[in-house]
């Protein structure tokens, strides 16, 4: 009886502890995100960042936000911003894409990396797949 009951618990917990540990993990990388992104981009066209914003980049085609002025290495790379490619990005974009305006990010942490990518894809609200062809 006693391990029906626990097993009971825990099949009724586990949606809620999917759900908390999504939220955490969305709210660290809303933090690292402010500490290592935020003083070069910003999340939306709103407030004024040297960087394209960066809600809804997960899906979109590398090089693509509307009159941003891009380096010619990104903007022709063919690259979409799927969480592997931004992933290496994070690590190394000057190895990554060659010939990029952006400085080093080195974000080597890959937990540090899986809670930003946890929170650009929050905030990534629409499909990108149209403007990723």
């Amino acid at each position: 009886m006693k391990i029906a009951t626990l097993l009971a618990a825990a099949l009724i917990a586990g949606p809620a502890y999917a759900d908390t540990f999504a939220e955490v993990k969305i709210s660290a990388g809303k933090a690292l995100y402010e500490a290592e992104c935020r003083r070069c981009h910003a999340v939306d066209a709103k407030d004024p960042s040297y960087g394209p914003p960066l809600e809804n980049v997960v899906g979109r085609a590398a090089g693509s936000y509307p009159d941003y002025d891009y380096s010619i290495a990104l903007e022709a790379s063919g690259i979409v911003w799927t969480p592997a490619a931004l992933r290496a990005w994070m690590e190394d974009n000057d190895g990554f894409m060659p010939g990029t305006k952006m400085r080093h990010v080195g974000i080597e942490d890959r937990t540090v990396q899986d809670f930003i990518l946890a929170y650009l894809s929050s905030i990534t609200t629409q499909d990108n797949s149209a403007i990723s062809k």
